[in-house]
């Protein structure tokens, strides 16, 4: 066990549905709303406004499919973190993850987006920058991680959330075209062009075929994955997003990409994005070995399904952030793009 982390409970408790305002001005009835905001890491098209709720201070974030590329390409009218917010789906493990929630409404053209009324959690969050974060903290965020996940073992999506096959899709070939049409209105899937162009000419052509393929047509990988055992997914575990509360919780923010999925993709994900943080001593072989003991915590057994799972979500990863891995800068770039395409071409073998 993790110093300080007690063991969940194995079954996940039912949800309980959460109340969602008719209106933003219902939401915000009785909080004093202070200007705009622009949280120190955002980089999505999402507009913040502080607030101050009875004294404390509080944060709205407001999206919407016109200034988010992440809903446009993902097919997102609704809006996700608002289903999940009444479906009480972010109470599933409320003895390690601390949300901040505390209330939404539909907002915008067509009610398509939302306005999310949250605990301001800045201070607590993992400050921006490229230094290592601590051991301990590392380590709690995969078993807290691997709680959630054990917590919905087996959960199938009856909310209308991110289709699985989607989940791989999001910088995929028609994803990144349909922005492209567009004129790029967000940087991001500008720069994923251009680095998917890097990525067909920087590695091997067996493993860019395969890329290639699985971002035109993502359906093989996700059938493949569909073998394994899934879970809920919050779907975006990079330290972005993360932080560590006074109680020893993790504050898990943004739940933009959530759905039914593997549990090996929060790892991969959490791979992908925060490797230049892993702690001193630390790699991707090991945090993938201390994930699978934090899922064993937490009663999963593993054997049988494990090697399979993550090698396909390896793929998967590649599949989402090879362009990436070719634009990354540094000494070590290209060892990393060469860990990730032998990754790939490993994951690969089990389609």
């Amino acid at each position: 066990m993790i110093s300080g982390v007690e063991d969940a409970p194995r079954k996940a408790p039912a949800a309980s549905p959460r109340p969602v305002a008719s209106s933003v001005e219902e939401l915000l009835d009785g909080v004093t709303r202070l200007g705009d905001h622009r949280p120190v890491d955002a980089r999505s098209g999402a507009t913040f406004e502080r607030v101050s709720i009875d004294g404390e201070p509080g944060l709205v974030k407001y999206v919407h499919p016109d200034s988010d590329f992440t809903m446009r390409v993902s097919g997102d009218i609704g809006c996700r973190p608002l289903r999940v917010w009444a479906a009480g789906l972010m109470d599933l493990a409320p003895d390690l993850i601390d949300h901040a929630h505390l209330g939404a409404a539909p907002w915008g053209r067509n009610d398509w987006g939302a306005a999310l009324l949250m605990r301001d959690l800045e201070p607590e969050l993992v400050p921006p920058g490229d230094e290592p974060i601590p051991e301990a903290q590392h380590l709690t965020f995969l078993d807290h991680c691997a709680g959630l996940c054990a917590r919905s073992w087996g959960w199938e999506d009856h909310f209308g959330l991110l289709p699985h096959r989607l989940r791989w899709a999001w910088f995929g070939a028609d994803q990144m075209d349909g922005e492209a049409a567009l004129g790029f209105p967000e940087p991001v899937p500008r720069i994923a062009t251009e680095g998917w162009l890097r990525f067909a000419t920087s590695c091997p052509p067996d493993v860019a075929r395969v890329v290639d393929d699985l971002r035109h047509d993502a359906g093989p990988l996700s059938e493949a994955v569909q073998a394994t055992p899934t879970c809920f997914l919050h779907g975006d575990w990079k330290l972005g997003n993360l932080g560590t509360a006074a109680d020893g919780r993790t504050t898990l923010i943004d739940w933009a990409y959530p759905g039914a999925g593997p549990a090996a993709h929060e790892l991969t994900w959490y791979l992908a994005l925060n490797r230049a943080r892993l702690p001193h001593g630390h790699t991707k072989e090991s945090t993938a070995i201390a994930f699978r003991s934090a899922l064993g915590r937490h009663g999963i057994a593993t054997d049988g399904w494990w090697e399979r799972q993550l090698g396909l979500c390896l793929l998967g990863a590649v599949v989402q952030f090879g362009w990436e891995k070719a634009l990354g800068e540094g000494p070590d770039q290209a060892t990393e793009l060469e860990w990730w395409v032998e990754a790939a071409r490993e994951g690969a073998r089990s389609l």
